[in-house]
């Protein structure tokens, strides 16, 4: 199967190497010259738990000269999406697969706008990925599952195609009939230590020492399962601790949410994407969200200072 990622980040890297040293034909696809260039010249380096490998995959810095693809996996930031879709559109064929791996809620709706609703599968991940410099990253993806399924609810052969190129590389997939009840699932785990480990400073294992902490998460997360519960979502996670204790399943001590690296860039968040989502969804609901406004606004905060530097 021939995969793009748009944007190969700590995660686009950690799922794309997987895929590629599993034999599948893998290009990763992002503006980052001097990483582009390092998976070139001496692989990707992928630190998984104890062990490194160097794995060969393709990389360039734009999609100028490449064919269309089986299958677009979208990994920019959620602030790019449409920018980055709007220009990729020569290797979207027309029986490509387009699909965001992306955290948070609503990316759907722009793939679906910018290429067409035909084009778009939903999906989640559990993997995870720090990106330590050009062309090396911590990838977490042992016992970690991706979750993909069709808008529309059916389980269809592409679908089911996708699902067996990952398996295949050792990456657990499976197809859901019910793939908005997923994306809400991960969408509590990111509201439950993204905002919180971006504001605090704390990687996971420093994150999970202290109990306020964990109360003002499993807090956030409660107001998002009352949210999901008035769309009339069907969630998976029955307690809000759950969610809490799934996040870092699996995952070292020195790990980071992708919100603390974002900060620790000096770029902004995708705060609007994830418990900006459980703000705006509980507005139009009438279910109040004020821990989750609480950490929008801290977050958003920081943003401006780091603007102001």
């Amino acid at each position: 199967m021939k995969i793009y990622f748009l944007g190969a980040g700590a995660l686009g890297c950690a799922i794309g190497g997987t895929l590629a040293a599993g034999g599948s034909d893998v290009t990763l696809i992002d503006p980052f010259q001097a990483h582009v260039d390092a998976i070139h010249r001496d692989g990707l380096l992928m630190k998984d738990g104890d062990s490194e490998r160097r794995v060969k995959v393709r990389a360039s810095t734009s999609v100028e000269g490449l064919a269309p693809a089986n299958l677009v996996i979208v990994l920019v930031k959620s602030f790019h999406t449409r920018s980055a879709v709007e220009g990729a559109l020569s290797i979207i064929g027309p029986d490509t697969a387009l699909m965001s791996l992306q955290n948070g809620m609503g990316h759907e709706e722009i793939l679906a706008d910018v290429a067409g609703r035909e084009h778009v599968l939903a999906g989640k991940t559990y993997v995870g990925g720090v990106l330590l410099g050009p062309g090396h990253i911590i990838a977490g993806t042992r016992g970690k599952r991706t979750v993909i399924g069709e808008l529309d609810g059916n389980v269809s052969e592409r679908a089911r195609a996708i699902a067996a190129e990952f398996d295949r590389a050792g990456l657990p997939c499976e197809v859901s009939d019910n793939i908005m009840g997923v994306m809400w699932d991960k969408l509590l785990i990111n509201v439950s230590t993204g905002a919180l480990s971006g504001i605090t400073g704390q990687v996971y294992g420093s994150l999970y020492a202290v109990p306020e902490i964990e109360a003002t998460a499993i807090a956030a997360v409660t107001e998002a399962m009352a949210v999901a519960q008035a769309i009339g979502v069907k969630l998976s996670i029955k307690a809000p601790r759950d969610a809490w204790v799934m996040a870092a399943e699996g995952l070292p001590y020195e790990f980071k949410t992708s919100m603390l690296q974002s900060l620790e860039k000096g770029s902004i968040t995708e705060i609007d994407f994830i418990n900006g989502s459980v703000v705006r969804a509980g507005l139009e609901h009438n279910v109040p969200t004020p821990v989750n406004q609480t950490l929008v606004a801290a977050i958003k905060g920081i943003e401006r200072r780091l603007e102001a530097k």
